[in-house]
Parts: structure tokens; C-alpha cells; sequence
């Protein structure tokens, strides 16, 4: 079976008149004038109208994206966008001194976050570079086991998450 290229012209029984827009290793993504955008097993029933027999790459660029954003944060300090617990959204933070003398701190919640990611994302990009560094063993442990202790630190700002995979983690109790 040879693969439609982008752009093919097809009718099909249910959705009538359509456009490939996108071919994936297991669907075609079809735009039909009455539905809209749909999906298509590659061996569905439909008649082929016209056939644009161009190479088809079958990773979309859903799946191309998506690998290049994985690559971006694992090896840059582009920071991720993490969703703060509903709780919290727009929120204050407020600073209170124990000398009733001195004036409170107020700081927007949002901007404290932000900075909080940073911090975690930044810690990750130092880790995966002393992993890859030429360091010896030795001392990539070393760093690791700080690395580990840093995140053991900032445990206390995981009730800010609303995602616990996004979470801080330590080394935990033994």
C-alpha cells in the first residue's frame, strides 16, 4: 500500500470531500468541508480523488514538537511552564517581621512562582551538565549527592504545585 501525501484529495462515505493535511505512522489527518478535521486509519475505506504521491515523513509535527521541546529542556535553561495549585493563583505572598516596628513584605505569589521554577530548572540544567561533563566519578557524586540535598531543601515549596510529578524531591529519610 503506498502512502497518500499531504495535500491528496479524497471522498469518503461518511465525511464527504476532504484534504490530507497530515500523515502519521498510523493516520492520515483529513480536513473535510461539512467535519472538519478528522482522523483516518491508513487502510480505511475511501475513494481517492486525486493523489499527491510527494515522500511522506510519517512523524507529524505534533511528534516533531514535541521531541524538540523534550531536547530544549533538558539542554538549555528554557523554563517549563508549571501550573501553580489553583489555591494559590493570584495569590500574595506576605512577609511578616517579628519586630512589630518594621513594615510587612507583600510579593505577588505569580512572581514568586516564577522564580521558584526557575530555580528548579535551572538546578536540573547543573545537573544534566555534570553528568555530561569530564568530570570523574567520583566527583560527579559528589555534586549529585548536593544536587540531591538542594532539592531535599526546597521540598517545603511543593504544597505551590498542582502537579505532584512536577514536585522538588530529595533523597528522603533512611
Amino acid at each position: 500500500m503506498k502512502l497518500l501525501g499531504i495535500g491528496s484529495r479524497i471522498n469518503h462515505a461518511s465525511y464527504g470531500f476532504g484534504v490530507v493535511t497530515n500523515v502519521t505512522a498510523k493516520h492520515y489527518w483529513v480536513t473535510f468541508q461539512k467535519d472538519g478535521l478528522e482522523t483516518l486509519e491508513l487502510d480505511e475505506d475511501f475513494e481517492v480523488i486525486e493523489a499527491c504521491e510527494d515522500d511522506v515523513d510519517t512523524v507529524s509535527f505534533y511528534e516533531v514538537e514535541k521531541s524538540l521541546r523534550e531536547i530544549l529542556e533538558r539542554f538549555s535553561d528554557v523554563t517549563q511552564i508549571v501550573p501553580l495549585a489553583d489555591k494559590y493563583k493570584n495569590g500574595t505572598l506576605i512577609l511578616k517581621p517579628a519586630d512589630s516596628n518594621l513594615s510587612e513584605k507583600e510579593i505577588p505569589i505569580n512572581t514568586f512562582w516564577h522564580k521558584i521554577v526557575m530555580l528548579r530548572d535551572r538546578l536540573r540544567v547543573m545537573e544534566q551538565k555534570i553528568n555530561s561533563s569530564s568530570l570523574d566519578d567520583q566527583a560527579k557524586v559528589d555534586l549529585q549527592q548536593y544536587i540531591t540535598r538542594i532539592y531535599g531543601s526546597l521540598t517545603t515549596f511543593n504544597v505551590l504545585f498542582a502537579s505532584k510529578d512536577q514536585q522538588f524531591k530529595g533523597s528522603g529519610k533512611k
